[in-house]
Parts: C-alpha cells; structure tokens; sequence
C-alpha cells in the first residue's frame, strides 16, 4: 500500500461518503483552521489506486519550536481492520517525525470501547478536550417526524405547539446579518458566564463552509402583527363562548352542574387573561424592536449522515417564548424529510447528577428523546517522549494564564 498526500476532491470524495464523516473531517475545516496560523495535511493510504484510509490533519508551531498534530475527529479508516490501523498509524508516525511534530493527537468519532493505542486521556465528563467526548443525538434514520414526536417529552410537545400558534417562523439567514447571530451568542454567554468567539470567527466559518452546502444560521423570529391579529381572533372566539355559555345559563336553556359550569367558566376568564397578556407583551415588544423580532438562533453544520446544532443561544427577554425547542425541532423535521441519519445536539457532560450546573443542557437535550452517546476520547501518539513532556509543561502554563485571564474578562463584564 502507498501513504500519499491527497487532493482536496480526492479527500472530500473519500470523507463524505465514509461511516465516521464529521464536519471535523472536511478540507472546509481546515481553511477555517487555516485562519488560526494552522497548517492543513490531507493523508491517505491507497490500495493501488483505491483509498482506503485518510486524515485532515492540522499541524501548528509550539512555544518549544516544535510542531503539534490534530487529527480532529479522525482518521477515517475501518477501525476493526487492525492491519489497516497499524499500517496507517506507522505512516502517520514517519510523516509527523519527519516534519518535526512532537505528537498526534486524534478523537475518534466512535463510541466508547477499548483501543491499544500510545497515551489515552481518561473518561472526562466535563468538557475538558478539544472536543466534546459526550455527545446527545437522536436517530433519524428511516424515521417520520411523527414517530419523533412521541418520543418526546409531553411538554416538548406542547412547546412546540404554542410555538406554531404564535406563528414562530424559521429562517437561513446570509453572510449580512451574522452580526445579529453574534449578538444573541453574547448575549447567552453574558448570561451563562463563558467566553464566546468573536464575530470574525463565524464570519469565517460561514465563508468557509456555507457555499459547500455545509453551514446554516437559522434564526426563529416572531412576526408581531401576525401574531397580534391571530391571539385577537383566538380572545374573540373564548369571549363569545364565554358569553355563549352564560347566556345559556342565566336562560335554563341548557341544565348543567353548576360546580362544572362555574370551572369551566373560570378556566375560559383565565386563558383570555392570558392571551390579553401575551398581546400586550408582543405589543410592547413590537415597540422594543420592531415588527419582526429575533427571538433565537443556532448554527448547523450539516454534513455525512447528520444534522449538527453546533451552537446558538436565546435573548433572555425573549426566553418564555421558548423559541429554542421550536427552532430545534424543525432542523430535526428538516433532517427527516432530507434523510438524515441522526441529529445531533452536540457537547453535553457525563455528569448527569442534577447538581451539576450544566445539568439544564443535558435535560432540554432529554426532553426530545433520543440519547447519550459516549465517544471513545483523545489519544496522543507520542514522536519524541523528551519534547512531548516540555510542551505538556508549557501548555498547562499557558492554560492557566488562559483561565486567568477569561475569569477576569468575565468579572470585569458584570
């Protein structure tokens, strides 16, 4: 077999169609990482001129003048086929000692199971890796949004709902306003207290990935008119069966128990005091901001077999809206109908104790069904032990200076 460097149509012709396709895996993103002073190697090994195995690989200077390797989410290869590992694992090794690298580090997109393999990381459940080693997905394949929807929790569904009464809409939005999607990231980052990615970061993800067909920012926005005349009609139609039902009443025109007439006429009064509310809300709101208001947004990365939220957040004076479930559930109802195998809502922890303050991000995931999936984790195949063990010193240096500094941009925000 020969170890090759690959064009870009021949990785992408590979990867795309492979069992661990992940957007991580695209020569989109290593012109994205490219950005950041990273260099792209696309490797392969071929079987006279067939590819059976690749790797993006990004290789990047240290503090020590050495380079260190990331095969994010790689290799592409049949894991089982242990000839196959070796052989490609020996090559990599020569090609990285050869361009002066320290290491590889890879995280494979597989589930959890034992690999012999040089150092291995341990089971984090934070989010301590480069990428996430928990992750939550729902299985889509050969599924209708219906069978979907029963397996979510009852008040998913109902969300879901009242987000389709108050005609809640959905909408890819261009290069032109992802200034807006930055604002509603720093919004939620203000409110959770984590550093979010300037805005040049997602300007340059968006050139990277979306003319490929890979990237979409989808926004849920409230058209307030609509909404307005449509809680009106709603107001109007409780008011004359409340009306109705008195009428008949006060009249004996109809006997009932009046304990049962009594409640039923109380929870009427009630669901139109509500929707009084929720007109004089969006009404001010309208005023706030405008006709159409920008409730949330998430970022996808479509690629492979799935549907990938990878990151989005929520205005807080928009939050009982609950627009983030609604959004959500239609890019599930688009990975249905576009057969898609899974969907993916990404990092969770592996700390499912309610006590963890992430817990929230694991039980909205919860409430769609769907499950945990646990990732196999990161793996450093050590070059040079000697430098290996310099640049792990001055990283965890430079790591917590890094800690240091974020903790203070967050105090000096509030």
């Amino acid at each position: 077999m020969e170890f090759v460097k690959l064009t870009k149509d021949e990785f992408k012709k590979f990867a795309s169609n492979h069992d661990q396709a992940s957007f991580y895996q695209t020569v989109e993103w290593g012109h994205l990482k490219e950005n950041n002073n990273w260099e792209m190697h696309l490797l392969g090994l071929k079987d006279k001129d067939k590819i059976v195995a690749a790797a993006l690989v990004l290789s990047k200077i240290t503090p020590i003048k050495k380079k260190m390797f990331y095969s994010p989410r790689g290799f592409l290869i049949d894991y089982n086929n242990y000839e196959l590992l070796e052989e490609f694992t020996k090559k990599i090794k020569e090609y990285v000692k050869k361009d002066n690298g320290i290491f590889i580090k890879i995280d494979p997109y597989l589930m959890y199971q034992q690999r012999d393999i040089n150092e291995h990381f341990g089971f984090n459940l934070m989010l301590e890796a480069l990428q996430p080693r928990w992750i939550y997905v729902i299985n889509t394949k050969n599924k209708t949004i219906d069978e979907l929807l029963k397996d979510m929790d009852r008040k998913t569904r109902q969300i879901i709902k009242t987000n389709e009464k108050y005609n809640i809409e959905c909408r890819e939005i261009g290069f032109d306003e992802i200034s807006k999607f930055k604002d509603i990231t720093k919004h939620t980052g203000d409110r959770r207290e984590f550093i979010d990615r300037p805005l040049s970061y997602y300007e340059n993800m968006y050139n990277c990935f979306h003319d490929s067909g890979i990237l979409k920012i989808i926004f849920a926005e409230l058209n307030a008119d609509g909404t307005i005349v449509e809680l009106r009609k709603k107001k109007e139609e409780l008011e004359k069966d409340y009306d109705n039902r008195k009428n008949m009443h006060d009249n004996n025109i109809v006997h009932t128990n009046e304990k049962k007439y009594e409640q039923k006429q109380t929870e009427i009064m009630h669901n139109i005091e509500r929707l009084d509310n929720k007109i004089k809300e969006i009404e001010q709101l309208k005023e706030k901001y405008g006709n159409i208001i920008v409730l949330s947004g998430i970022l996808f990365l479509i690629y492979g077999n799935e549907v990938v939220a990878l990151v989005g957040g929520s205005y807080k004076e928009v939050m009982n809206f609950q627009s983030f479930y609604y959004l959500n559930y239609k890019m599930l109802e688009y990975a249905v109908l576009n057969g898609y195998n899974r969907y993916n809502f990404y990092g969770i922890t592996g700390d499912f104790s309610e006590s963890n303050p992430l817990y929230g991000l694991y039980s909205f995931k919860k409430d769609f069904g769907g499950e945990v999936v646990e990732l196999i984790g990161e793996f450093d195949l050590i070059i040079s032990k000697p430098y290996y063990y310099m640049y792990k010193v001055a990283f965890a240096c430079y790591h917590k200076l890094k800690n240091v500094k974020n903790k203070i941009r967050l105090i000096n925000k509030r």
